[in-house]
């Protein structure tokens, strides 16, 4: 898949901003508050239907506008789609693909996006539902036929929480969570091992990615299931021994929608006591892990959107990062100054420069560089 074409209007202090970015990597460049991330996050908006930097659409909405809309233009071989997501102050977000929705769940609809931004830090240092989320994304991309396995599984426990809860409150019978603990358990474990399976493909990579990038000792990326590794019968028994705390609080206490996906160096979490920089790093490795993952089982790549990534490595990282950018796929950039970026390896690549919101096209391309 490659994004062919963004077109952006409305859409922050982005009145009405169009980029063509290159087969491999597109920088964009310019002073603080130009819009340069507005530029990524409509890409994002207009590939997903959703924004990584709020939850309230209207702040998409620039001053003075009614609506906000991203199309984003992709060739996957030789078709040809169109993305549009659209954020209105009367009728609120919509997403389309060719002009039809696309529903919030069509995981298998929406390309593979990467985000690195400061906002995006919550991935690293946010709470575990966060990073339970993105592992579950990861699946569907590395395994689509596993898409729905987070779904069913957050079916069972909905329904056996009503039930728990009808129980607590004498609506019905204790005995009738002995289907549903089965029902439960048969979804736990096939999400867990799906999880462990998606884990396992990305540790070596951030282990050696992470070292690359600086992130200092002995860094590691690790699942923590609640159930452990246990199978269908295990998991019915550990429900069954913690039944009594459960209809006590009127919810299922043990779980997958509890598991933890542990980043650490030197066995101490990167959330709780790594530094500002050590959690940027982390999120960079990661990022790339699962984009090396992904090319291993020869799933289409990420788009990656990097935003002001540059900013805190040194000139060796920085060419380390430029170098793993043309390891493949298409990557869109952002830097206040294009000397932040090196030239080396970024052939087929195109550059873009934005100020007060407007588009600069086609920018002076440095050499070596295809405009």
């Amino acid at each position: 898949m490659l994004v062919r074409l963004l077109e952006a209007r409305g859409f922050r202090n982005l009145r009405e901003a169009v980029i063509e970015p290159g087969a491999r990597v597109t920088l964009i460049h310019g002073p603080n508050g130009a819009g340069k991330t507005n530029l990524l996050e409509a890409l994002a908006f207009g590939l997903t239907g959703v924004s990584w930097r709020t939850r309230t659409d209207r702040e998409l909405i620039g001053f003075g506008d009614d609506l906000a809309r991203a199309e984003v233009t992709v060739a996957d071989g030789a078709e040809v789609r169109v993305f549009r997501a659209t954020v209105t102050r009367g009728e609120g977000r919509r997403h389309r693909l060719d002009g039809n929705p696309v529903p919030s769940d069509a995981t298998a609809l929406r390309p593979a996006v990467a985000v690195f931004s400061p906002d995006r830090l919550t991935l690293v240092k946010g709470p575990p539902s966060e990073r339970r989320r993105h592992l579950d994304s990861l699946v569907a991309a590395l395994w689509p036929g596993r898409a729905e396995a987070r779904r069913r599984f957050g079916r069972a426990l909905a329904q056996r929480n009503a039930l728990v809860s009808r129980i607590r409150s004498g609506a019905a019978s204790e005995q009738a969570l002995a289907a549903w603990d089965s029902e439960f358990a048969g979804e736990a474990s096939a999400l867990v091992e799906t999880r462990a399976a998606a884990i396992e493909r990305v540790a070596p990579s951030f282990v050696s990615l992470a070292a690359s990038l600086g992130l200092g000792g002995s860094a590691t990326i690790t699942y923590r299931p609640r159930t452990g590794v246990a199978d269908a019968e295990e998991i019915v028994e550990q429900l069954r021994e913690r039944r009594g705390g459960d209809l006590e609080r009127g919810h299922t206490t043990h779980g997958p929608h509890l598991d933890e996906v542990q980043i650490a160096v030197e066995g101490r979490a990167v959330r709780r006591f790594g530094s500002q920089g050590e959690q940027r790093m982390a999120l960079l490795a990661l990022l790339f892990a699962e984009r090396e993952a992904l090319m291993a089982a020869h799933r289409t790549p990420p788009l990656m959107l990097l935003d002001d990534v540059m900013s805190e490595l040194d000139p060796d990282r920085r060419r380390l990062l430029v170098e793993l950018l043309e390891g493949g796929g298409q990557s869109v950039i952002t830097a206040a100054e294009p000397a932040q970026v090196p030239e080396a390896g970024r052939g087929g690549g195109s550059e873009v420069a934005i100020e007060g919101g407007h588009v600069i096209a086609p920018a002076p391309a440095p050499s070596g560089i295809a405009a």
